[in-house]
């Protein structure tokens, strides 16, 4: 194994000659840099220098390596200095996985906070449901996740192998049209709340799978199983749906936020189902600034949004 330090020292006493003097260059005594040379010669198994007299003469070997060491020291040396540059977040990358009302509710605020503060640290954004956002974590394909599991859902997601960094609680809230019979239930406060049996009879749209998945299982916890009539992973899609008559749905607040609802109404739905919204990471990617500091301004991007509130 070649050491960076041996290599300096090699070339320290090829520049000047002698150990003394490449002593006096490196700042260190003449003993010390000729136990650095036999300790180098012992690592590469071949005498780096003649000795004659006060004269230092690199072999063949010697000349090699002194001709490789300047092109390594150099790396090492751009290495040392972009290593501390992201270690004091004046470099770095995350890579960042969020499902889609994550995506427009949380990550702008969060984004916007970071590069602010930390203008050298670049984010990349993909967009993935959980479990499928969790998995590329785990497979090493994102430095940070955004994922949600809904609160006592049967078979809720083991996240022990990772740091979970609570964001917000999200509640769901039912949509109906304006000139629906509940929609007068609809308060401004949101203190307005409707039992989810009382929309046993009515057309439903779906939202993406699990939300759907979860809507099946709320509805039959109420004594009901939901016609569903649409299905669509998009949100605006679902609020246009409802907006039009077609149907009532069940989404959760942070995505109705992310849009722009016309002609709906939401009102609170009793018992209370909420989604807990986490950020999740590795255990030693946490350590990396970056990634760390990317979590903390989603913490507040999540303490921000009205759906915590």
């Amino acid at each position: 194994m070649i050491e960076a330090r041996h290599l300096r020292v090699l070339r320290a006493v090829a520049s000047t000659g002698s150990f003394s003097a490449a002593g006096r260059e490196l700042g260190c005594t003449q003993p010390a840099v000729s136990q650095q040379m036999k300790a180098l010669e012992s690592s590469v198994g071949t005498p780096l220098l003649v000795r004659t007299g006060r004269e230092m003469r690199l072999t063949q070997a010697g000349e090699a390596l002194v001709r490789h060491a300047a092109g390594i020291i150099a790396g090492l040396t751009a290495a040392e200095e972009e290593v501390a540059a992201i270690a004091g977040l004046r470099a770095g990358r995350v890579r960042l996985v969020s499902f889609p009302s994550g995506s427009s509710a949380l990550v702008p605020t969060a984004l916007a906070a970071l590069r602010a503060a930390h203008p050298g640290t670049r984010v990349s954004l993909e967009e993935a449901e959980p479990p499928n956002s969790v998995e590329l974590l785990r497979e090493g394909d994102c430095d940070v996740a955004l994922a949600f599991r809904y609160e006592d859902a049967a078979g809720a997601e083991e996240w022990d192998d990772l740091v979970v960094r609570p964001l917000l609680s999200d509640r769901l809230v039912a949509l109906v049209p304006e000139g629906h019979r509940l929609a007068r239930t609809a308060r401004a406060d949101g203190a307005g709340s409707v039992a989810i049996g009382e929309l046993a009879r009515e057309s439903w749209i779906a939202g993406c799978p699990r939300c759907r998945g979860q809507l099946v299982e709320v509805c039959e916890g109420a004594g009901f199983t939901p016609r569903i009539d649409f299905a669509t992973d998009d949100y605006p899609a679902v609020v246009g749906l409802v907006g039009a008559g077609l149907g009532v749905a069940v989404l959760p607040q942070l995505a109705v936020d992310s849009v722009r609802p016309r002609g709906v109404r939401t009102v609170a739905l009793e018992p209370a189902v909420r989604r807990e919204i986490v950020a999740l990471t590795l255990p030693d990617l946490a350590q990396v600034p970056a990634v760390a500091a990317t979590l903390d301004e989603l913490t507040r991007a999540g303490a921000r949004q009205p759906a915590a509130r």
